[in-house]
């Protein structure tokens, strides 16, 4: 589910929640040992994340915060805020290469450029909370 989350919007942030959960309080992000990503590189998308992003000529760039029940992909254009709520039974990781994981969900997807190790172990972080999750 994309939604632009530049102005609060007790309505999107109930369908966000409902979907994958809501954002953990700061106790639980600090056992988890954080639940967001640094900023990773976007190298290519889908046609509808690709339209939003074209109309900013700034580097485009994505973090995701790990939720109970999915992900929340955020990325910016122009001034824009937006968000890519995926749950985890619909989420699909790929390592395409030691440098780059793609994200599927539905219609959407995008190819992540990873920097380092953290990034790495970031997404061995959701593919573990996926599993959690899908086992319960």
């Amino acid at each position: 589910m994309l939604r632009n989350l530049s102005y609060k919007d007790l309505e999107i942030e109930k369908e966000i929640n409902n979907l994958i959960g809501k954002e953990y309080d700061f106790l639980e992000k600090f056992k988890k040992g954080g639940v967001g990503s640094k900023k990773l590189i976007i190298k290519k998308t889908d046609n509808n994340i690709y339209n939003i992003l074209s109309k900013s000529y700034d580097l485009n760039e994505c973090n995701i915060e790990i939720r109970d029940k999915g992900i929340i992909i955020y990325f910016k254009s122009k001034q824009s805020t937006y968000g890519l709520a995926i749950p985890y039974y619909k989420l699909v990781i790929f390592k395409v290469d030691s440098n780059h994981y793609t994200i599927t969900y539905n219609e959407y997807f995008l190819k992540i450029r990873v920097k380092n190790n953290s990034d790495h172990k970031f997404f061995k972080k959701v593919s573990e909370h996926k599993a959690i999750f899908l086992n319960n």
